[in-house]
């Protein structure tokens, strides 16, 4: 579905373009030069092959970004392909919450039933004179880059290079709350880990939380190396002008890597601590058991003494030895009971 396809001239919109006076409009951009800073802005979202073949045509879009493209199941990296750039990012999001634009705050996490974190790809084409986005299986709205760009000629004035800058620090900004959302769930979960008797749903909640935190720095650590190559070394041709802006975004991705790293850490720490304590509960049934298993072993052992088919026994015929036995046995179970309570076995 195309979401708008529209010309900019001096930063300033020029007007929305039909798709079939697309490769019209970007030969008079391109003959028009760079110092003219005219350029195209096209979004889509889940759109077809069908759809992206006339852009593939008009802009002349590398066949194998264009199929990355419409597989929609990239990791995040930044390509280049002779003068244009193809960059792949994820765009993530809770299956509880309302799209992007709809909510100001994310919702609360049930901790009965933790909602599940869902990826989409943004997928960008950016040459000199055109840039296309490419937004599939997400309802994460993009908007908000686009009204940000016209809020801000001068530096829209910069061209597809500047656009390609905006939606990546939009991208990466809207990890910081997901990113905060699970260090509170962490926080909530760690509070109750000592709770007794809610090992295995306190596990099963570290082990969703872990998934959900693997799916979001699988987003975020390939981004590093991305970041970093359009500030830094050989920067792009198409970066040059804003390449500024774009240590920005490394600096926002290193800040979320190394804060996904430490939860990583502490998660594991949880893990390991929730397991400690389900061992222990589970060494506590054992002693509790085995010093009951001793007392009635020491009945066993009387009754079976006593229980022995023999004429000549010393307390065989005595009018007091049935009660005497009794007492004997009572007396050793209630001195063993209390050894093992004092040992804190019972």
């Amino acid at each position: 579905m195309l979401i708008h396809c529209t010309a900019y001239r001096e930063g300033q919109r020029a007007g929305e373009v039909p798709l079939e006076a697309l490769k019209a409009r970007l030969q008079s951009a391109e003959a028009e030069g760079d110092g003219a800073r005219s350029f195209l802005w096209v979004a889509l979202h889940d759109p077809t092959s069908e759809e992206l073949a006339p852009l593939q045509v008009a802009f002349g879009l590398h066949p194998l970004a264009v199929e990355d493209a419409l597989q929609g199941r990239q990791r995040p990296k930044v390509e280049e392909y002779g003068e244009s750039l193809f960059a792949v990012l994820h765009l993530l999001s809770f299956e509880s919450d309302e799209p992007h634009a709809a909510r100001p705050f994310p919702r609360p996490a049930s901790p009965a039933h933790p909602p599940r974190l869902q990826a989409g790809q943004l997928a960008i084409f950016a040459g000199p004179h055109y840039i296309v986005s490419v937004r599939s299986r997400s309802e994460e709205s993009l908007a908000p880059v686009r009204e940000r760009c016209e809020r801000e000629p001068e530096l829209l004035r910069e061209g597809p290079g500047f656009v390609l800058y905006a939606l990546m620090d939009e991208v990466v900004d809207r990890y910081f709350p997901l990113t905060e959302r699970i260090e509170d769930e962490l926080e909530a979960i760690e509070k109750q880990i000592f709770t007794q008797g809610a090992g295995r749903e306190i596990l099963q909640r570290l082990y969703a939380l872990k998934r959900r935190l693997r799916l979001l720095r699988h987003a975020v650590a390939p981004l590093l190396e991305a970041a970093a190559r359009l500030h830094s070394g050989r920067v792009p041709l198409l970066c040059a002008p804003v390449q500024h802006y774009f240590r920005d975004v490394f600096d926002h991705v290193s800040r979320l890597a190394a804060a996904l790293d430490s939860t990583r850490d502490s998660l594991a720490t949880a893990i390991q601590v929730n397991l400690s304590l389900v061992t222990i509960d589970d060494t506590d049934v054992t002693k509790k058991l085995a010093a009951w298993a001793a007392i009635f072993g020491v009945c066993t052992a009387f009754v079976g003494v006593w229980g022995m088919n023999f004429d000549v026994m010393p307390e065989l015929h005595w009018r007091w030895g049935y009660p005497a036995a009794l007492g004997l046995i009572l007396a050793v179970c209630l001195l063993l009971y209390l050894r093992f309570r004092r040992a804190g076995w019972l």
